[in-house]
């Protein structure tokens, strides 16, 4: 299952936003650094707006979507890299991630303490950025030392190690994160074996007051947010976490009506979450019966038997065919029936890739 770290620094709203995701109060909410030490873990459905008109197609009240896990990670300030602040704990807890959201706090408030005194959002997010570039750089030269040693004994995986390492350490040393190096397919893949916590991919979620919400592009913040996501590929998603936390109490429709009053499109919750979803490279293929419709997890390139492996392994080893049908085009012939008659499922053998929105059911044999 994919886990998307949340972190920052103290009091920006990780948690609020963390209690919002999960619909939930579990995480603890305070005006105080550190009020998170151990991280929650919650298990978020990847909203899917499929699945309830495919349900009803095929007559199942039972509805399983695909799930992202956050962990809520206490507030990193200056020194984590150095075990400030419980740093090494938090440092660890990012490691295990797939992808960090990283909270900015884009609103003013005299009632909620602000760790360095004020609100700016590039100093924040540079802040962050350097501890975890440091825990980087500390891992790096050990890596180097390493490399350099089995390099002298011809190693050509050593040498090419290094020649990653040549490319990486001078970003990590300006503070910068490794991300924003330029490197080949070939180059990436070793440097995902650095486990460096500045290579994850990142979301910048700018947390806004209510206020900003109807208009974000005129908080000048958020215009900060969004001009160091775009300088370095990243996405940036405007929350207001207060707000999403507040309306998990709410009935869906009463929800929406209360979003559209502010003049607000979608949950930024949501948003979040496909984010995530989608920044690590993943889709989703549909099963469909009288016994549940199900959303899949699987990554963007996936053939038909490694994703029949995601239900079971048995269905990936006797995989015989996959009988397939967008969903779009399941629901303009209104049955699995009409659609036969129709041609519109076809049969696919062990090349095909599948493509996201597709309904499937596999044939196999064990």
């Amino acid at each position: 299952m994919l886990r998307a770290g949340i972190v920052g620094l103290p009091n920006v709203g990780k948690s609020t936003l963390f209690n919002a995701l999960t619909a939930q109060s579990a995480a603890l909410a305070a005006n105080y650094p550190f009020a998170t030490i151990e991280p929650n873990v919650g298990v978020v459905p990847v909203p899917d707006e499929r699945l309830e008109p495919l349900a009803a197609l095929v007559k199942t009240k039972t509805i399983i979507p695909a799930t992202v896990e956050f962990l809520d990670i206490a507030g990193l300030v200056r020194g984590a890299s150095k075990g400030e602040g419980l740093g090494n704990q938090f440092l660890a807890n990012i490691r295990e991630t797939d992808t960090v959201v990283q909270v900015v706090r884009c609103f003013e408030s005299e009632e909620i303490v602000h760790v360095e005194g004020s609100v700016d959002p590039r100093r924040d997010i540079e802040t962050i950025q350097i501890e975890l570039a440091l825990a980087d750089l500390s891992s790096v030269e050990r890596r180097r030392e390493r490399a350099q040693k089995t390099a002298k004994s011809g190693d050509k995986q050593a040498r090419a190690e290094l020649e990653v390492l040549d490319k990486i350490q001078p970003v990590l040393e300006e503070g910068k994160p490794a991300r924003v190096v330029e490197l080949s397919k070939e180059e990436q893949a070793i440097a995902r074996s650095f486990f460096l916590l500045t290579t994850k991919p990142t979301i910048y979620a700018a947390n806004v007051d209510e206020a900003s919400m109807a208009e974000p592009d005129e908080n000048p913040h958020v215009q900060t947010v969004r001009e160091i996501a775009e300088s370095e590929g990243a996405e940036c998603v405007i929350i207001c976490a207060q707000l999403e936390a507040e309306l998990v109490d709410l009935p869906p429709d009463e929800r929406r009506d209360y979003l559209d009053a502010l003049g607000v499109e979608g949950s930024g919750v949501d948003s979040l979450i496909k984010s995530a979803y989608r920044l690590l490279g993943l889709m989703s293929f549909l099963t469909a019966g009288e016994k549940e419709v199900r959303a899949w997890t699987i990554p963007v390139g996936t053939r038909a038997p490694q994703a029949a492996g995601t239900i079971h392994t048995d269905i990936e080893r006797g995989f015989i065919r996959a009988e397939v049908i967008s969903y779009d085009a399941l629901m303009r012939a209104g049955s699995y029936a009409a659609a036969r008659e129709q041609g519109l499922l076809r049969l696919e053998g062990k090349d095909y890739v599948m493509q996201e929105g597709d309904v499937v059911h596999f044939r196999f044999n064990v």
